[in-house]
Order: C-alpha cells, then structure tokens, then sequence
C-alpha cells in the first residue's frame, strides 16, 4: 500500500512576515529598545500591503516582542524600559500601590547541571551553570529569595561584579550584557515550609508557609535560558495573574 503524503503547510502572509520580522530581532538587526522600520517601509522591504505588515506586527505586541508607542512608532521590547521593568513580576503588595523592589546578591557561584535542571535548560547532564542567589526587597523587607541556575554557555565572564553593576536586575543584563531577551516563562507554583538560609534571609521561622515559584524562562524560538526558583513569604503580599 502506497504511504499516504501530507500536505504542505500553509502559512498566512501576515505569519510569513512575522517570522521574517522576528528572524530580523533575532539576529540583532534591530536591537532592544530601538524603533523598528514603519510599516510603509516594512510593506516595501517584504513587498506585501500595509495591512499585511500591520497585522504581523499586532501580533508580534502581542507576544510582547515589539512595543507599540502612540505618536512614536514600535520598538522592540526592552526590560530597562519604566513600564517594563516588572513585566514578568506577579507578586504585588496587598494594599497596591507603586511596585518597587531591590536585589542583594548573596552569590554568584558555578556549578554542574543535574538530571533536572539539564533536561529544562535543554543541555547535557553535568553542563556547566552560573548559579546567583539573592534576595528582593519591597521596601524595606526581604519578600522573595532567589536561586537563578543559567548555562554558562550563554553567559561567559558572568561574575558578581558585573551583576552587581546592573543592580541585581537580571532581566536588563540578560538583555543589555548578553544579548538575551526573555520573552515568555512558565512557572509552577506551591506552598512549602521555610528552612534554612531562606527562612534566615527572609526573617521568617523555620517552618513558616512560604510560597514557591519554579520558572523556567525563553528566549526566541522557545529556547530555555534560565531555571528559577524563588520563595517568598506572602504575609503582605499576593501571587497575581490575569488570565484572558
């Protein structure tokens, strides 16, 4: 019996485009918080209609890879941009107000992936890491504590100074000193008993609920370039997410 053949797939033009657009960030074409071509000039690049051109670009905000600003033009997204600096921060205070948080480094250390955190990052088992410990403040108390495993492929020289030299904003060096943008993470996330160095760090007893957070964050082309761990004592404070 003859094997049955599928199909071609077919692509929109409008997702053409876009992955014509987003192969031009990835490769540096237009950088972090620079302004991308207007849509004429885009129209005209990739010879397609305007509205063609639009769309993908809608679509490409909404990924939250591009920034549009009323007046301006679109950008590309930056984490050192004001109203993007908390993008991927869901912990806000109980009684609102402005968000507002400060890192301490507490480490910055090598070490060996294991089975888990090789299998998440997309590496071999026993690759090289980076990992950073600190913790966040709110003010002027500790809330979240840290522990940010990073392949050191990515992020050769990473060391204390440097991390420090951005002030402790993971996001914006990723972005700034490597090249790295993380566009979308996934996390999951559970109650646990505070112990150790965490409950200490955070002035908490041993065994106070505490909540835990793992994420794992991408880059273009789903690329997985951190695993994160964070605990953080709720007491005034939510966990805050908007599903649509």
């Amino acid at each position: 019996m003859a094997q049955a053949i599928s199909p071609p797939t077919f692509k929109p033009l409008y997702q053409q485009i876009k992955m014509l657009i987003t192969q031009s960030l990835i490769s540096g074409e237009w950088g972090p918080g620079e302004a991308i071509p207007s849509e004429i000039e885009l129209a005209q690049r990739f010879h397609v209609s305007q509205g063609t051109v639009r769309k993908a670009i809608s679509e490409l905000a909404q990924e939250n890879l591009l920034v549009r600003h009323q007046g301006k033009g679109t950008f590309v997204a930056s984490h050192s941009e004001e109203r993007r600096k908390y993008h991927f921060l869901r912990l806000l205070p109980d009684g609102g107000g402005k968000i507002g948080s400060e890192g301490e480094l507490i480490s910055c250390e090598r070490g060996k992936a294991d089975a888990d955190t090789a299998k998440l990052l997309e590496v071999g088992r026993g690759s090289n890491l980076f990992i950073v410990t600190r913790v966040m403040r709110f003010g002027e108390r500790p809330v979240m504590y840290e522990e940010i495993r990073l392949p050191a492929a990515l992020f050769k020289g990473l060391a204390a100074e440097r991390i420090d030299e951005f002030h402790c904003r993971m996001y914006s060096m990723f972005e700034s000193a490597y090249g790295i943008q993380i566009l979308q993470v996934a996390e999951q996330i559970k109650a646990v008993a505070a112990h150790g160095e965490p409950a200490r760090l955070l002035g908490v007893p041993e065994g106070a609920p505490l909540l835990s957070i793992h994420r794992v964050s991408y880059t273009y082309g789903d690329k997985p370039v951190e695993v994160r761990k964070t605990l953080c004592n709720t007491r005034d404070h939510s966990y805050v997410n908007k599903i649509v």
